[in-house]
């Protein structure tokens, strides 16, 4: 008899990935496919979707899947309001994909996914309280777990790359714009934040104003999560962390400069890497199990 097992799907701009996992989080088996050019409908995705459960079939009885989409995504209506990368907007994903599959469906966004697997068993495991996920790529988004509760309201908690910034330098410019990976390459121009990185090793001062300033409008919006949320801890993703202390130690000085005289919260890298999305597809399908709440 082949063991159950739930399947994990990370949908984003330019591949879709899958883990299969077992009950013991044990991965069985990963896929990878190119995501639909062009697909508004999100049809053309789900039938992918549903070509991935049937390989996934051929390891283990996959008893749920569970699927995370960028964007600004309602978990509770299933609805993505806006994904620029895919040209999806107010596309209903959770009833179109499930219409394509006959095992339960959870729902969920790659951000809020990652911060989940990285409390569960990444770089937050057994941090109670609060915690603060911020993935740093070709955007900038933030996630907050709060005992172990995934904030969403509504699809727009965390969007802090979207907030337009209002005063100094960079003023009318959005938070990602400065802040991100892609917003440093691009006003860089270089081909990658790791390349801006380089640059500043080697005493680039155009690069290392870019850098410097990057990581100063960073730490103004984590002081912004901080007045609000008070995380117990910040967890630091993307592709951009590989930089260590190049980006960490003016990051966490500039942090701490913003905040009041308290002690700061831990500031730590993410485990998972670009994997993250996709294991907390796992958790959202077994948590979707566990609940009993099945269609």
């Amino acid at each position: 008899m082949i063991s159950s097992a739930v399947l994990g799907i990370d949908v984003g701009g330019t591949s879709i990935k899958a883990r299969l996992a077992d009950a013991a989080g044990i991965t069985c088996g990963e896929w990878r496919e190119p995501t639909p050019i062009g697909d508004s409908s999100g049809e053309r995705t789900a039938a992918v979707i549903r070509g991935m459960l049937e390989v996934a079939r051929g390891e283990r009885a996959v008893e749920a899947v569970g699927l995370v989409v960028p964007g600004i995504v309602d978990e509770r209506s299933g609805v993505c309001i806006r994904a620029v990368n895919l040209g999806w907007l107010d596309v209903p994903v959770r009833d179109i994909v499930q219409s394509h599959i006959d095992v339960p469906l959870a729902f969920g966004q790659d951000v809020r996914a990652g911060a989940l697997a990285e409390c569960l068993t990444g770089a937050a495991a057994g941090v109670a309280g609060t915690v603060a996920f911020i993935p740093i790529g070709t955007g900038l988004a933030s996630a907050l777990i709060v005992e172990g509760f995934v904030m969403s309201s509504g699809g727009w908690a965390g969007e802090i790359g979207q907030v337009v910034i209002s005063s100094g330098p960079h003023t009318g410019h959005r938070v990602e714009e400065i802040a991100s990976a892609g917003g440093m390459a691009q006003r860089a121009g270089e081909a990658s934040a790791l390349a801006v990185a380089e640059l500043v090793l080697r005493g680039d001062a155009r690069a290392t104003s870019i850098w410097n300033d990057g990581v100063a409008v960073l730490a103004e919006a984590m002081a912004w999560i901080f007045a609000v949320a008070a995380p117990d801890m910040f967890v630091l993703g993307g592709g951009l962390t590989e930089a260590g202390g190049l980006l960490l130690d003016p990051l966490e000085r500039e942090f701490a400069a913003r905040l009041p005289p308290t002690r700061p919260p831990v500031i730590a890298r993410a485990v998972h890497g670009d994997a993250a999305a996709m294991i907390g597809a796992t958790y959202l399908a077994r948590r979707l199990l566990a609940a009993g709440d099945l269609p």
